[in-house]
């Protein structure tokens, strides 16, 4: 059975909260999807706003697609109008696409409350609209939108909805579970008394995930016998989202024997998902199954003892399927293995089984006094960097102060003053910034740089702060993780403590000097 793919995270993805792609951003990912061999992109719905105009406008011009095809979304005509003098489907055929998705009304409630039309009225506008858009030569989807509500509400009705689309020569129906409610065996039930019905058109299915089923609710769909899977990379989506169709595609490619992509193409799967998410200017989910950062992440000492011993034991699939690796954690409940596998992916050698013991115990006490090094691989590469008795670090902290004052037209002032050794030379610097954190980061690199001049490449790209133990108020104790970046390599160190400077002085520090030691 081939399965047909269609990608609308234009246009219902952005429908998301806090999601809002430029034309520019549309055009870009809409690239990325033909790539990872999506068969229709909806593009957005012309005269809804500007930029899907515009959308439509560039894609004509320089949108040059090995395989997808752009679909242009709208809705039946209005009611008691006829659909030739309809504007909104007029601006459908303006795009120019070869494919037109239309949306009509499968509920009785929907009918009579929010369209204020008859019943037959409806059915009527579903037939005209489809039959029009077929005349005028174009691939028509129609989604019957709230199918499920309205068929539970009224089977019949639905139906006939469907028989109306399905007369007018619509090529696909697909049947949507728009509120999201529907549960997987309502879905497969459901689909089967459709076609039992008479319904022979193609169907397909659009779910959301309302009820955090949308993904498993379309693959029931497809178990039922639809050849046609709408969701949004990542599920973004109005309320809570879409189905994912990263995940969709993973489990029918890996799980249900239905191979929508070849090999090559599931493998950009992570790549497509980060790429998205970098475009809607939001941070990748990182528990996202079969592309997350931690979808294939191992932390419990048992759990990594029985991973080094046979990779399947706590996988469920190969993660370079999707173009995602695997990934040792390293914590508090981390075992001696943790360690051991993280000194071989740092290419350490020459530190003993009993070094690495002395490193995860003190692993374990640092975290119980605040520290976390799940997200700060960095730290741990240096602990266990430290634990050679040749180690020679590239600088040595003697002291350093901080000091914010509020100054009459300046506001607020921070200087810091930092004292460091490298060899035997003894470097004093002072900075002035605009906190006391970014004062000390300066000094320190004022310092380093005039025997390091590298670390001028070396940015500071996060610093995230987080208050434990907030029962303490002011005296509780702060973590603070820096990311940095050198051009395409990126770290993170850490540093806890009752006092915020000195939490971030850790950080900032180890930062530098990890820095230092991965360049030499």
């Amino acid at each position: 059975m081939t399965i047909q793919l269609y990608d609308t995270t234009l246009r219902d993805g952005t429908q998301g909260e806090g999601i809002n792609f430029s034309a520019g951003d549309k055009l870009r990912i809409a690239r990325k999807l033909d790539e990872l061999g999506v068969h229709y992109i909806e593009g957005g719905w012309p005269g809804s706003n500007p930029r899907d105009m515009a959308f439509f406008r560039s894609a004509q011009e320089d949108l040059q697609l090995e395989q997808a095809k752009i679909a242009a979304f709208g809705s039946t005509r209005k009611a008691n109008t006829s659909v030739d003098q309809d504007v909104q489907v007029r601006m459908l055929l303006d795009t120019n696409t070869d494919v037109i998705t239309i949306f009509g009304k499968s509920w009785l409630l929907h009918v009579t409350e929010v369209l204020r039309t008859t019943a037959d009225e409806n059915v009527a506008m579903i037939y005209d609209t489809v039959s029009y858009l077929k005349e005028a030569g174009k691939e028509v989807i129609y989604d019957a939108e709230h199918f499920f509500d309205g068929y539970r509400a009224d089977a019949e009705y639905a139906l006939q909805t469907l028989l109306a689309a399905q007369r007018a020569g619509a090529d696909c129906i697909v049947l949507c579970d728009t509120n999201g409610g529907s549960l997987p065996w309502d879905i497969e039930r459901i689909i089967g008394e459709v076609q039992a019905a008479g319904i022979r058109s193609s169907l397909g299915i659009h779910t959301h995930n309302d009820g955090d089923v949308g993904v498993a609710n379309a693959l029931a769909a497809v178990r039922a016998g639809v050849v046609h899977v709408q969701g949004t990379i990542n599920g973004y989506g109005e309320r809570c989202g879409n189905a994912n169709l990263i995940s969709i595609i993973a489990n029918l490619n890996l799980k249900m024997a239905t191979p929508v992509l070849a090999p090559e193409r599931l493998q950009r799967l992570t790549e497509v998902a980060n790429y998205v998410s970098e475009r809607a200017n939001l941070s990748p989910d990182d528990h996202a199954p079969f592309v997350g950062k931690s979808a294939f992440a191992h932390k419990g000492g048992v759990h990594v003892n029985a991973i080094l011993k046979n990779v399947d034991s706590y996988q469920h699939i190969d993660p370079a399927l999707v173009g995602n690796e695997m990934r040792i954690v390293v914590s508090d409940l981390s075992g001696k293995d943790n360690i051991a596998a993280k000194r071989r992916q740092f290419h350490l050698q020459g530190i003993s089984r009993e070094q690495e013991k002395h490193v995860l115990d003190q692993i374990k006490e640092l975290e119980y006094q605040g520290y976390a090094f799940e997200a700060a691989d960095a730290s741990v590469e240096l602990m266990l960097r430290r634990t050679r008795p040749d180690y020679q670090p590239p600088f040595e902290m003697i002291d350093f102060t901080t000091n914010v004052e509020h100054r009459q037209g300046r506001g607020l002032f921070s200087e810091a003053t930092v004292k460091v050794r490298i060899n035997d030379t003894i470097f004093h610097e002072v900075a002035e910034g605009n906190g006391p954190v970014n004062a000390l980061n300066l000094a320190l690199r004022k310092a380093l740089e005039r025997f390091y001049p590298q670390l001028k490449n070396v940015h500071l790209s996060d610093y995230k702060v987080r208050i434990l133990d907030t029962h303490m108020a002011t005296a509780a104790t702060t973590r603070v993780l820096i990311d940095f970046r050198n051009g395409e390599h990126r770290w993170t160190t850490v540093g806890a403590s009752a006092n915020i400077i000195d939490a971030s002085w850790q950080a900032l520090s180890d930062g530098l000097e990890y820095a230092l030691l991965k360049g030499e």
